[in-house]
């Protein structure tokens, strides 16, 4: 009988405590929400505190829940670390620019040579003057960025010489003696063009013996056949052929 008391009162004891540690953590759970909800002055709502304090400018008791906005972050740090990784280094991204250089050619410049050689044994000084302008400007356009140091010192000493024999032929269209006299020079620079770059077509020197005040000059061609441009009618077949190139 004492044992059947003695278990009902345990029993009892271990409900009751239980009970009151239920009622401590409602109690507990309850005094931090209480702690950390804010409430405003009814007359100055700008006043705001803990329950029952009493507002600054009235006294009146803070009775008015604050509304709790919790603040919204934009970015979480997963997301932030998504868009870190998503970022493309621009810096790190170059276009490679690959230069390219044209080809070095002075077939452009013997075309418009052989031009003026044709039209002069034909004594047409207004195709050679044309001839002359298109030579001219080939030594104005044609780009030497590809020669070596020395190339282009020695391609650009005879182009200027050349250049200027081309500018006169250009402008005496009505005075074919004196375009002549130019192209005595302009042969040689020619000539010389051809023996340090080449050229794609098969070309041959010949040589009067008479031209140049009887001290001989030479003139390039694209054909074996004799035609003297510095004579033209007067002495067409003058000369002989020195060479091929």
């Amino acid at each position: 009988m004492k044992a059947l008391i003695l278990s009902a009162i345990i029993a009892i004891t271990v409900v009751s405590c239980n009970q009151k540690n239920k009622e401590t953590e409602n109690n507990t759970t309850e005094t931090s929400t209480n702690s950390n909800e804010l409430y405003a002055c009814s007359m100055h709502p700008e006043i705001t505190g803990k329950k029952g304090e009493e507002c600054s400018k009235c006294g009146m008791e803070l009775t008015e829940p604050v509304a709790q906005v919790e603040p919204i972050h934009e970015e979480n740090e997963k997301t932030q670390e998504l868009k870190d990784t998503t970022k493309l280094p621009t810096n790190d991204v170059k276009e490679k620019v690959i230069e390219t250089k044209t080809p070095f050619s002075i077939n452009a410049i013997v075309a418009n040579y052989l031009k003026i050689k044709n039209a002069l044994t034909k004594d047409d000084a207004k195709a050679a003057a044309i001839a002359g302008k298109s030579l001219f400007n080939d030594f104005n356009t044609i780009n030497s960025n590809s020669l070596t140091t020395t190339q282009k010192k020695e391609y650009l000493d005879i182009a200027d010489d050349a250049k200027e024999h081309a500018k006169h032929i250009s402008d005496n269209a009505g005075k074919i003696d004196h375009q002549r006299e130019h192209f005595v020079t302009l042969s040689k620079d020619i000539n010389d063009l051809i023996k340090m770059f080449g050229t794609k077509q098969k070309l041959y020197q010949d040589f009067c013996p008479m031209a140049n005040d009887g001290k001989g000059a030479i003139w390039i061609s694209e054909t074996k056949e004799i035609k003297n441009p510095f004579y033209g009618s007067q002495m067409l077949t003058c000369g002989s052929l020195k060479k091929t190139l």
